[in-house]
């Protein structure tokens, strides 16, 4: 009797498993809004995620030709943008431009047949060309004079390389008492464990990070020595990014010609640094690197994220430059310009190559793309920096459309497919 009730159980049992995978599915997907795990707003009829999960805010900043004087010109190549909250803006740039409507399309006959210039809906002026600086030094080892740019005033100007906009757009602070302290402005920074709000500039070709005062009226300390480049505890060779850990330690991607992270401590004391030049593009050795263009923290499991921009792969280590991990973001034409990591613990990249912003977690597994290539609002060309607000309005700086631009959530957007809100400790 026991063994008959037994087997009736497990009939039963069968049954009811089988009754779950033949009906179960069906019911699951029934409710499932569709495009759900592939579309940024799922149950959306058509339409298409041209600008991933974010609306492109419009005529944001306003434009510099609004400006008393400076009818002519306009925003030059785009290298940082910094949010420290949604109505207090900073905007890297490298000088000024001449505002030139579009050009009208001409035939180029003598370049060959069907070739003409500009194309239809094609960028056509490449602002990180067109902006200063020229040459890092003159062939006999002297500071480049940017003759190589063009005639000041007429190609360009070096003004406004540092500027604040609110939230409308409008420009609410103009830095340009430092303009002529500034040659090649790379990145700005508030460290989000400074309850001062410093403002830190890195200048990769005065081979320098500045510090300023909140409000830019001061400037309280300057690390490695301005024009003067080397490989040791006091110098730098073109920087270009900063990270910082929940003690204040911070990292200094070094750089376009050094191949290393340095590492100092909260008071900016030199402490260690790593990295050796590597062989380009294909380098696979652990701490070898070519263009250390960026660096990012995990400020939970406190390793360090290096992009080694030239052999296209991320290098993990941890705080003290023990070699842990390696991925790589896929062979030319890829060619990663900045990597971020925010409060959401993923990794952020963009990629100069396809024009796309990138999701990583933090084991390297890619997760999501977004993004493209083009001069009209919301395209991409040459994002160089990228910052998120508290409201997680995004902003991206671009060196090659020689613009900033701010995009909005988009209402009902999936919170995975936007980008991670930065860690706020110290000030919020």
């Amino acid at each position: 009797m026991r063994r008959h009730q037994l087997v009736l159980a497990a009939v039963a049992f069968l049954l009811a498993l089988l009754a779950t995978v033949a009906g179960g599915p069906r019911t699951a997907i029934a409710q499932e809004k569709p495009g759900a795990g592939f579309a940024a707003i799922p149950g959306t009829p058509g339409g298409q995620d041209m600008f991933g999960p974010y609306d492109i805010v419009p005529n944001w900043p306003k434009p510099l030709t609004s400006l008393p004087g400076h009818e002519k010109w306009t925003w030059g190549a785009g290298q940082n943008v910094f949010a420290e909250n949604p109505n207090r803006v900073f905007i890297l740039q490298r000088g000024e431009l001449p505002a030139i409507e579009r050009p009208k399309t001409i035939k180029l006959p003598q370049l060959g047949p069907s070739v003409e210039f500009p194309m239809f809906r094609l960028p056509w002026r490449d602002a990180t060309t067109a902006s200063p600086p020229g040459a890092l030094e003159t062939k006999d080892g002297k500071i480049g004079d940017d003759s190589d740019v063009g005639q000041p005033g007429v190609d360009y100007r070096w003004e406004h390389c540092i500027v604040v906009v609110d939230a409308n757009g409008n420009l609410t602070e103009d830095w340009r008492q430092w303009d002529k302290m500034l040659r090649r402005p790379h990145s700005v920074y508030i460290s989000p464990y400074d309850p001062e709000k410093r403002v830190w500039i890195v200048d990769d070709y005065r081979h320098a990070i500045f510090i300023f005062s909140n409000d830019g009226k001061r400037l309280l300390q300057t690390i490695g020595e301005p024009n003067v480049h080397a490989a040791d505890d006091k110098h730098f060779y073109r920087p270009t990014f900063m990270a910082w850990l929940p003690d204040g330690t911070f990292y200094v991607a070094d750089g376009y010609a050094n191949t290393r992270v340095v590492k100092f401590d909260k008071n900016a004391k030199y402490l260690m640094a790593w990295g050796e030049k590597g062989n380009p593009p294909n380098e696979k050795r652990p701490g070898y690197m070519n263009n250390v263009h960026g660096v990012a923290v995990d400020p939970q499991t406190r390793r360090v994220f290096v992009n080694d921009r030239q052999n296209h792969r991320v290098q993990v280590f941890d705080e003290n430059g023990k070699f842990l991990n390696q991925w790589s973001f896929g062979v030319p034409p890829s060619d990663i310009h900045l990597i971020f990591i925010g409060a959401d613990r993923a990794l952020w990249a963009f990629d100069r190559g396809t024009s796309k912003m990138l999701k990583y977690d933090l084991n390297g597994n890619f997760l999501y793309s977004w993004g493209t290539w083009g001069d009209f609002p919301g395209g991409f060309w040459g994002v160089h920096g990228m910052a998120v607000d508290q409201e997680g309005n995004f902003y991206v700086a671009e060196v090659d459309n020689g613009r900033a631009q701010k995009f909005r959530p988009r209402p009902g957007a999936n919170p995975a497919f936007l980008v991670g809100k930065p860690v706020y400790a110290a000030w919020k």
